[in-house]
């Protein structure tokens, strides 16, 4: 990824590395792997449509521990 790449292609790029990994896991029959990949691919898309903050503010953080 090149430095001066912006924001949404970062995140494009991100979503097409884990699904990759997603796929690679699942080859794997690594079930639970590829279920945590999984979670993360659908909140890199829920990121770039707008649906999910960018971060977990700190208040949350505190209150899941």
């Amino acid at each position: 990824m090149p430095p001066h790449a912006g924001r949404t292609e970062t995140l494009d790029y991100i979503q097409t590395m884990l699904g990759q990994l997603r796929t690679m896991a699942r080859a794997q029959r690594c079930d639970m792997l590829a279920y945590l990949i999984e979670m993360a691919y659908l909140e890199v898309h829920d990121i770039i449509q707008g649906d999910s903050p960018l971060s977990v503010r700190k208040e949350k953080r505190d209150s899941a521990s």
